[in-house]
Protein backbone atom coordinates (compact mmCIF):
# COMPACT_ATOMS: atom_id res chain seq x y z
CA UNK A 1 0.00 0.00 0.00
CA UNK A 2 1.65 3.18 -1.21
CA UNK A 3 0.72 6.59 0.20
CA UNK A 4 0.26 9.65 -1.98
CA UNK A 5 2.17 12.88 -1.31
CA UNK A 6 -0.60 14.41 0.81
CA UNK A 7 -0.88 11.39 3.08
CA UNK A 8 2.92 11.22 3.45
CA UNK A 9 3.11 14.90 4.39
CA UNK A 10 0.37 14.51 6.96
CA UNK A 11 1.92 11.37 8.46
CA UNK A 12 5.34 13.01 8.77
CA UNK A 13 3.79 16.15 10.24
CA UNK A 14 1.87 14.08 12.76
CA UNK A 15 4.94 12.06 13.70
CA UNK A 16 7.10 15.17 14.21
CA UNK A 17 4.39 16.90 16.20
CA UNK A 18 3.78 13.83 18.39
CA UNK A 19 7.52 13.43 19.01
CA UNK A 20 7.81 17.11 19.98
CA UNK A 21 4.81 16.80 22.29
CA UNK A 22 6.24 13.69 23.97
CA UNK A 23 9.58 15.46 24.43
CA UNK A 24 7.79 18.45 25.93
CA UNK A 25 5.86 16.31 28.41
CA UNK A 26 8.94 14.25 29.36
CA UNK A 27 11.09 17.38 29.66
CA UNK A 28 8.61 19.04 31.99
CA UNK A 29 7.93 15.97 34.13
CA UNK A 30 10.41 13.09 34.14
CA UNK A 31 13.55 14.91 33.06
CA UNK A 32 13.01 18.20 34.90
CA UNK A 33 16.00 18.82 37.11
CA UNK A 34 17.94 15.86 35.65
CA UNK A 35 19.19 17.59 32.52
CA UNK A 36 22.03 20.01 33.06
CA UNK A 37 23.73 22.51 30.78
CA UNK A 38 24.72 20.89 27.47
CA UNK A 39 22.29 17.92 27.58
CA UNK A 40 19.54 20.39 28.55
CA UNK A 41 20.31 22.60 25.55
CA UNK A 42 20.55 19.68 23.14
CA UNK A 43 17.30 18.16 24.39
CA UNK A 44 15.31 21.36 23.98
CA UNK A 45 16.99 22.16 20.67
CA UNK A 46 15.86 18.78 19.29
CA UNK A 47 12.35 19.47 20.61
CA UNK A 48 12.38 22.89 18.94
CA UNK A 49 13.63 21.41 15.65
CA UNK A 50 10.87 18.76 15.66
CA UNK A 51 8.27 21.48 16.27
CA UNK A 52 9.73 23.57 13.45
CA UNK A 53 9.68 20.60 11.07
CA UNK A 54 6.02 19.97 11.90
CA UNK A 55 5.24 23.64 11.18
CA UNK A 56 7.13 23.59 7.87
CA UNK A 57 5.33 20.44 6.78
CA UNK A 58 1.99 22.02 7.72
CA UNK A 59 2.80 25.09 5.61
CA UNK A 60 3.82 22.93 2.64
CA UNK A 61 0.57 20.98 2.98
CA UNK A 62 -1.38 24.24 3.06
CA UNK A 63 0.37 25.42 -0.10
CA UNK A 64 -0.32 22.12 -1.89
CA UNK A 65 -3.96 22.18 -0.81
CA UNK A 66 -4.31 25.77 -2.03
CA UNK A 67 -2.76 24.89 -5.40
CA UNK A 68 -5.02 21.85 -5.81
CA UNK A 69 -8.12 23.90 -4.93
CA UNK A 70 -7.13 26.60 -7.42
CA UNK A 71 -6.69 23.98 -10.18
CA UNK A 72 -10.06 22.41 -9.38
CA UNK A 73 -11.76 25.82 -9.52
CA UNK A 74 -10.12 26.53 -12.88
CA UNK A 75 -11.19 23.13 -14.25
CA UNK A 76 -14.75 23.60 -12.99
CA UNK A 77 -14.97 27.05 -14.58
CA UNK A 78 -13.66 25.75 -17.92
CA UNK A 79 -16.08 22.81 -17.87
CA UNK A 80 -19.00 25.06 -17.01
CA UNK A 81 -18.15 27.56 -19.75
CA UNK A 82 -17.83 24.78 -22.34
CA UNK A 83 -21.19 23.36 -21.27
CA UNK A 84 -22.84 26.78 -21.52
CA UNK A 85 -21.31 27.29 -24.96
CA UNK A 86 -22.49 23.86 -26.12
CA UNK A 87 -26.04 24.54 -24.87
CA UNK A 88 -26.09 27.95 -26.55
CA UNK A 89 -25.00 26.42 -29.87
CA UNK A 90 -27.65 23.72 -29.66
CA UNK A 91 -30.34 26.34 -28.93
CA UNK A 92 -29.18 28.42 -31.89
CA UNK A 93 -29.43 25.38 -34.18
CA UNK A 94 -32.93 24.56 -32.95
CA UNK A 95 -34.18 28.15 -33.35
CA UNK A 96 -32.69 28.50 -36.87
CA UNK A 97 -34.48 25.38 -38.10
Amino acid sequence: MRLDATARRRWFGGIFLTAALLMLVCGQTILQGRLTRVPFLIYWLVCFILTGLAAIIALRDLRALSRRTREQHRDLLETTLKEIEREARSKNRISSE
